[in-house]
């Protein structure tokens, strides 16, 4: 990727991230846009048919180890020195790090950043059979801190309290409706990053998660990866580029993300068969409902590099497709706010 593009996606502000993430999107070669040829594979796991008999109709997850817990805590690229030092004998007084606190619940996964209390990214995998179950109701669940991770790095409840920021979920409630704990288990602090509430998590964003079930309509299976971005912004005092974020809590410990990022996988259920990716880069701020989501389009080596992530680097080009070419992306308008308010407990904040 270009230095070009990823400075337009750096200076998507919170009130100017439509049309700057839009351009980057128009900075894309030519090559780089026609994804129509076939791309990322899906896992050669076959999907499951749920019949009358099958209580749950979610496909059976995979044990996922983090690559850093397969050999050690540290890997040496090189023999043991023969100098005069030793830096690795450190070591034994533990090792510092980073650790990603990795959470594997019924209906996600998630990476949690230690540091900025936030998650890395969360995996979550829909489909028409997970989407039209209901045997949940967020009504009967509560937000939680994730004591998985330990407390001197965990995200609190008291952080939120009275922030002026929504704990907005990354993996959406709405789509672990099969069951009640995997709905329960979408409340962990450990899938929320602080969002703006009217306006994006209760409007914007609401309607982006409903676009995202309702692609199980056209593709028999659908994998999500969502995560924030904190993103650079040029200071027009002196022209310098500058990270700058809100950290909530007393005494501060949560930060406030600047963007968010979705990468979809929608796959054709076939093993080996095509999968249409579509990446996009919200800010985290108002956005008018009429804004088209497509303005927020970008290459998924965008969100890689914004995120230091990678995406399908083990999915072949002949086999990815470009989402928005392959259907309609376009949002479904619902009064989410208003429909909240119902359900919505005495003294209870998002």
């Amino acid at each position: 990727m270009s230095k070009t593009t990823f400075a337009v996606i750096a200076a998507a502000s919170a009130g100017a991230g439509a049309a700057l993430t839009t351009a980057m999107y128009s900075l894309r070669s030519s090559s780089e846009r026609k994804l129509d040829a076939p791309t990322i594979s899906t896992s050669s796991s076959t999907l499951s048919t749920v019949g009358s008999s099958a209580p749950i109709p979610i496909p059976a997850k995979d044990t996922f180890i983090p690559p850093n817990q397969l050999g050690g805590p540290y890997s040496s690229s090189a023999p043991a020195s023969l100098g005069p030092v030793d830096p690795s004998g450190l070591f034994e007084y533990g090792f510092p790090g980073p650790i990603s606190d990795v959470a594997t619940r019924s209906a996600l996964i998630s990476s949690f950043d230690r540091r900025l209390r936030n998650p890395h990214w969360v995996v979550e995998h829909i489909t028409p059979a997970s989407v039209a179950q209901r045997g949940g109701d967020r009504k009967h669940s509560v937000f939680l801190e994730d004591e998985g991770v330990p407390e001197k790095f965990r995200a609190k409840l008291k952080d939120y309290f009275r922030s002026g920021y929504d704990r907005g979920h990354q993996v959406p409630a709405a789509d672990a409706r099969w069951s009640q704990t995997a709905m329960d288990e979408t409340f962990f602090l450990t899938n929320m990053c602080p969002q703006v509430g009217e306006g994006f998590n209760r409007d914007y964003w609401a309607h982006f998660e409903d676009f995202c079930r309702n692609l199980t309509g056209r593709y028999p299976s659908v994998r999500i990866v969502t995560g924030p971005l904190y993103l650079p912004k040029r200071d027009p005092s002196d022209n310098k580029w500058y990270v700058r974020y809100e950290v909530i809590g007393n005494p501060p410990n949560v930060a406030v993300p600047t963007h968010f990022y979705k990468v979809i996988f929608a796959e054709d259920g076939a093993v080996g068969g095509n999968v249409a990716i579509g990446a996009f880069v919200l800010p985290n701020a108002p956005i008018p409902n009429e804004k088209p989501i497509t303005d927020f389009e970008v290459p998924v080596e965008a969100v890689e590099r914004a995120s230091g992530l990678e995406f399908a680097t083990k999915l072949p080009a002949q086999r990815r497709k470009r989402l928005c070419a392959d259907t309609t992306c376009a949002l479904v308008i619902k009064e989410y706010a208003e429909r909240q308010k119902v359900f919505a407990k005495p003294n209870a904040k998002r």
